[in-house]
């Protein structure tokens, strides 16, 4: 014969591991500091000005 299971245990324990799961997937989502994401957004307007640099002056979309 089977053991018996307590429902309200196993239930309790899933909604646990759920909540867990969801909390590991939110610090890896938002879980960076103001540095680092001041640091991403100076890396990024880097990028974007050093490409304007190289940036053809006439594009070839307005030869027409």
């Amino acid at each position: 014969m089977a053991e018996p299971i307590n429902l309200n245990k196993f239930r309790k324990a899933k909604a646990k591991a759920e909540k867990d799961q969801r909390a590991k997937e939110n610090r890896a989502k938002f879980g960076r500091t103001k540095a680092e994401k001041s640091l991403d957004k100076v890396r990024a307007d880097k990028a974007r000005d050093q490409v304007d640099g190289h940036r053809l002056q006439d594009d070839p979309e307005d030869r027409g």
